[in-house]
């Protein structure tokens, strides 16, 4: 039975394995970011802004939990504003919240996000950018550029895995005990080659990247992609990995 690394947090891991068994492939587990909710920051008043950002369900999670602890009056605030996800499951957990999101281009990713909205849906209006540490900060440089204002509020950092946990990979790798690498955003793939210590990957080991800009980030890297899904979510990811392997 073939395997594939899933380099998920641990807490986003689950579903993708599921997805995995149903095509009847093994996963290995190996989270290549660790997820820590960053102390000090506060809710801001939400009525300041046109709009609100989130591109992961990172940033919905903690956010949320803080808004609904510390401001719960914002809640109505946010269930009024326009806001924007990238991908399926950000919108879900904001949807879970009673928050309704624009709609997602097929294509989850912030490039293709910020293309679908208007330029005057952005000029002289201000929004609000909820991000992890390592954002690459696409949204805000768009906003900024079509006349916009954009702030930015880091709610988690990223952090790397164990030296102990990298070296248990490396030698499943190369021992032939990997048959796809499987990364969901570009600090997945950073942190994966970081930790290896190398971007020389065994004969045979397929990569696959769950969109476009994770498999722009390989590429940097100077990593072959073998597989990118129609859609960018879990579901579609499973399955062209599963027909990579067959």
């Amino acid at each position: 039975m073939k395997t594939v690394l899933v380099t998920r947090p641990k807490h986003q891991a689950a579903s993708f394995v599921k997805e995995l068994e149903q095509y009847g492939l093994n996963s290995f587990v190996f989270p290549t970011i660790e997820i820590r909710p960053v102390s000090g920051w506060q809710v801001p008043s939400l009525t300041g802004f046109d709009g609100l950002f989130f591109t992961s369900p990172n940033s919905v999670s903690i956010f949320m939990e803080q808004l609904l602890q510390e401001s719960p009056e914002e809640l109505k605030n946010l269930q009024k504003l326009k806001v924007w996800a990238v991908g399926k499951t950000t919108a879900q957990d904001l949807a879970a919240h009673g928050v309704t999101t624009e709609p997602i281009p097929k294509i989850a990713d912030a490039v293709t996000l910020m293309e679908e909205i208007a330029s005057e849906v952005i000029a002289g209006h201000t929004f609000l950018f909820v991000r992890g540490s390592l954002s690459l900060g696409i949204i805000p440089l768009i906003i900024k550029k079509r006349g916009g204002e954009c702030v930015e509020l880091t709610v988690y950092e990223n952090f790397p895995p164990s030296l102990e946990e990298s070296a248990k990979v490396k030698q499943l790798l190369e021992e032939g005990g990997l048959s796809c690498l499987s990364f969901t955003s570009p600090s997945t793939a950073d942190n994966f080659f970081e930790a290896l210590g190398t971007t020389t990957l065994p004969d045979g080991v397929q990569v696959a990247a769950i969109g476009t800009t994770t498999a722009n980030a390989l590429k940097k890297l100077g990593i072959q992609v073998d597989v990118i899904p129609e859609d960018f979510n879990a579901s579609s990811f499973a399955k062209a990995i599963a027909q990579a392997l067959q």
